[in-house]
């Protein structure tokens, strides 16, 4: 069967093409650049626990270690403290990891560059996307004209995608929502490896709003909130902004070096459809987001969690339409979600002064909906739940309860794999397979060789052998919320299918049926009727395997 075609060579294309080859599918990525990425130290990426968990997975080491986890958050407003969180493994909450986005794609790119199923093609320009019952086909123009054919394609070629222009697929949204200016520099700050949010700093070029987010060896990310529009940002007034915050923070400007600067626009757009027969679009092509801390890099990372398990299925078996179209009904639901919270926020927290600006606790609760959107929690922010989804199982009696809703993300918990290894739960997620999962308490101190084949285990190991699709068998002390014996069915992205009260093969069957979304179609994955038209160009397709 043919690659997956990638079309782009960001974070989100590259990491996409990892997590294909994590599940033995091939893929080409075509980069329309020459392979070396800009540096620039002002561009860098937050990632949340789930996100920076899913690159870790794919790039390795290399990837985590060029970030820094924040070790607090603190929130100020005009001369005051407001709030404080301890982050990390011994805090309040996880910490997000902060790198320059130019590290994380090379790291990623280095990774890709180490698999056999990974093939990146430079200074490869899309023009033509056609489609036919049988695959896909896409040309790219000089310098290296060429036609590839592949199974699928995926547009992650940004913003401007020309994926989504040859598709002809509306991106309606607000323009210019926020508007920032940003210096990356090296100085010694008064809270090291603590994130700062200052609201109202008193100093005349403070602003509304101004950031300070530590990156590795005394590395700092500024961010001033500029007003929509207007105010053009010299070298000179953002020099002035630098020493101004710094003498601010520390009672006079210390030593600094700086290093990078910008001036950036967020917009908040989402496209119409994410799917047109074999061709998707993911990351910023489907979705622009970032105003309040927000991270469009995140949800583009959560695209291609949610899809790769998906493309990965009917490459190697098969996919029925429901199992194809329910990246589109959850995801750009997620992201919706996600866009009208922000937009609603905003009117709040950028509304401007009046009398709820001095209402009791009107400052702490504008600062706990910044922290979200910053820190990746509640609306703004949170790892999604696919409550919705398609691929739902119908309701059951034995289903039960747990910590974790349905749809949800899972916890990551101990366990122990069938051969006696002790794993991480979410260790065994991006491998195309599901997990099912058996809270046994005592297990951890019996041998293998008896709770193999004691109690209700030989019934559940063979109800996981007849599945209708390939599932690993795992064993938990526990899971929060959840009582002895409860059988928790996860999908290859971590999301929760169902939870069942007891080994019960015939639900269990028809929830990971439901997960798959049914019976793979017979044509595989036919275009819908309204995709691009037919080709017949496959004699002149560029060899890709």
């Amino acid at each position: 069967m043919d690659p997956v075609i990638v079309v782009g060579a960001g974070p989100v294309g590259l990491a996409l093409s990892l997590a294909l080859a994590a599940q033995g599918v091939p893929s080409v990525v075509l980069d329309e650049g020459s392979g070396n990425e800009e540096l620039r130290t002002a561009r860098t990426a937050v990632l949340r626990p789930d996100t920076a968990e899913l690159v870790e997975r794919l790039g390795g080491d290399a990837v985590r270690d060029a970030g820094a986890h924040w070790t607090g958050w603190r929130s100020m407003r005009r001369k005051q403290d407001i709030r404080y969180l301890s982050l990390g493994d011994d805090g309040d909450l996880p910490s997000p990891l902060h790198l320059p986005q130019h590290t994380l794609t090379n790291g990623l790119r280095d990774a890709a560059a180490e698999q056999k199923l990974v093939r990146i093609v430079t200074h490869s320009r899309l023009d033509t996307v056609e489609q036919d019952a049988d695959g896909i086909t896409a040309h790219t123009r000089e310098p290296g004209s060429t036609w590839w054919r592949g199974s699928f394609l995926v547009g992650c070629d940004g913003a401007r995608s020309t994926v989504r222009k040859l598709l002809g697929i509306r991106f309606p949204g607000r323009t210019a929502v926020e508007r920032h200016a940003v210096a990356a520099l090296h100085a010694e700050l008064p809270w090291p490896g603590e994130a700062l949010l200052h609201r109202l700093p008193p100093w005349r070029t403070g602003g509304e709003e101004v950031t300070a987010r530590p990156l590795p060896g005394d590395l700092w990310r500024l961010d001033w909130l500029l007003p929509a529009r207007g105010e053009l940002v010299t070298p000179e007034a953002l020099v002035t902004r630098v020493r101004d915050t710094l003498a601010g923070w520390c009672g006079e400007t210390p030593p600094y070096e700086l290093i990078d600067t910008g001036v950036y626009t967020l917009h908040h757009r989402l496209a119409r459809r994410w799917r047109v027969g074999r061709a998707f679009l993911a990351g910023d092509a489907a979705h622009l987001l970032g105003a309040l801390g927000t991270q469009g890099l995140d949800e583009g990372l959560r695209d291609i969690d949610n899809l790769a398990w998906k493309l990965a299925q009917a490459w190697h078996l098969g996919a029925s339409e429901t199992l194809l179209d329910s990246y589109q009904a959850e995801r750009r639901t997620a992201v919706a979600a996600r866009l009208r919270a922000a937009d609603q926020a905003l009117p709040i927290l950028r509304g401007g002064g009046g009398l709820r600006t001095y209402l009791p606790g009107t400052a702490r609760g504008h600062d706990l909906m910044l922290t979200d959107g910053h820190l990746g929690r509640g609306a703004l922010g949170a790892p999604p739940e696919y409550t919705r989804s398609p691929l739902a199982p119908p309701h059951s009696e034995a289903q039960t309860l747990v910590g974790t809703p349905l749809g949800g993300p899972v916890a990551d918990v101990r366990a122990t794999a069938t051969d006696g290894t002790t794993v991480r739960l979410r260790d065994r997620l991006g491998r195309g397979r599901l997990l099912v999962t058996l809270v046994a308490p005592g297990t951890g101190v019996w041998d293998r060789r008896h709770w193999m084949s004691a109690g209700v285990m030989p019934r559940l190991d063979a109800a996981v052998t007849a599945l209708p699709v390939t599932a690993e068998l795992l064993v938990v002390e526990s899971y929060p919320g959840a009582s002895a014996h409860t059988v928790l069915l996860v999908r290859p992205d971590g999301h929760l299918v169902t939870a069942l009260n007891g080994v019960r093969p015939a639900d269990l069957y028809a929830a990971a049926d439901a997960a798959r979304g049914g019976a793979p179609s017979t044509a595989g994955a036919p275009p819908h009727a309204d995709s691009p038209g037919r080709t017949d160009r496959t004699d002149r397709t560029a060899d890709i395997n």
